[in-house]
């Protein structure tokens, strides 16, 4: 099983929701011409591997269970979709308490499998739109035999040592980068940003840029 930090879903919950609230305001009041303000709107951390084959990489930091995450879920699709080649998007689901493993594993099992791209927004649909929690593995395994999964192939996968060893690396990636709220986004394994920590979605991405273009000049 995957090692967890000491943070509970509450706590990642209270630093979304409060987080952007506080900063809205100040945001907002910031000179758009400005860069973005280190260890305000961004900082550093890592540093992290990344795992892109030397393109830039923003990693996201999610949970299935997050309302943020599902709400932001379509904004960060509409926007990788506008960026350069050279930019790659990866999704990171730690386990970072027990409430969250259950939902790391289905995440790393959906990705081992190659089904990822196809289900992903399923599970989100599942647990925000369909009533479900998604916290049982024979929940999981039923809501994927619907979805046109082998049932079996894929209990025996979920239960593997190579979903379990992906969800350590996601959880050991989230202490190295000091996680503190999700959804937010890892820039080339360097710099942590996050919806709130700039105050809107929007402007979380907006940092996600200037950093990337930061990355291209060499740091």
């Amino acid at each position: 099983m995957s090692q967890s930090i000491d943070l509970s879903t509450r706590h990642f919950l209270k630093a979304a929701a409060a987080g952007a609230v506080a900063l809205a305001t100040g945001c907002a009041t910031r000179d758009p011409g400005q860069p973005p303000e280190e260890g305000f709107e961004y900082r550093a951390g890592g540093p992290w591997p990344t795992e892109s084959g030397g393109k830039l990489e923003v990693a996201e930091f999610f949970w299935y269970g997050c309302g943020f995450c599902n709400a932001f879920e379509p904004v960060l699709k509409d926007w990788i979709r506008r960026q350069p080649s050279d930019v790659v998007l990866r999704k990171v689901h730690p386990a970072v308490n027990k409430g969250w493993e259950p939902h790391s594993r289905l995440f790393y099992t959906l990705e081992t499998m190659g089904k990822v791209d196809q289900l992903n927004e399923r599970v989100f649909f599942a647990m925000h739109s369909g009533g479900m929690s998604m916290d049982r593995r024979d929940e999981i395994a039923n809501w994927a035999a619907g979805e046109g999964l082998d049932r079996a192939r894929f209990l025996e996968v979920y239960d593997s040592r190579e979903v379990s060893a992906k969800m350590d690396r996601a959880t050991q990636m989230a202490k190295a980068f000091k996680l503190d709220g999700v959804p937010a986004m890892a820039v080339n394994g360097r710099w942590l940003t996050a919806p709130h920590m700039t105050g809107t979605r929007e402007n979380s991405l907006r940092v996600v840029e200037y950093l990337l273009a930061r990355e291209r000049r060499g740091g």
